[in-house]
């Protein structure tokens, strides 16, 4: 039970970084377009060790790393 309730705030979370990186994007325009190659770097990087993370069954650490790209790939798209 505590494993489904773990998962069901981790999955939450990922949901919020979805308005999250809007919000971001809308209120830091000039350092998105200066930095998209470090932005994608950050993506890749933060996809890899999510899944790094949930081979390890770490879930801290997967759920932080799609956070970031979740949050990165949405301030990309604005």
């Amino acid at each position: 039970m505590q494993q489904i309730i773990n998962l069901l705030i981790g999955i939450l979370v990922l949901l919020l970084g979805f308005p999250l990186g809007s919000y971001l994007a809308k209120i830091t325009r000039e350092e998105l377009s200066s930095g998209q190659k470090w932005f994608k770097l950050i993506i890749i990087l933060s996809l890899v060790g999510g899944f790094v993370g949930l081979i390890i069954k770490d879930d801290v650490l997967m759920f932080s790393l799609f956070f970031i790209a979740i949050v990165t790939i949405q301030s990309l798209k604005r």
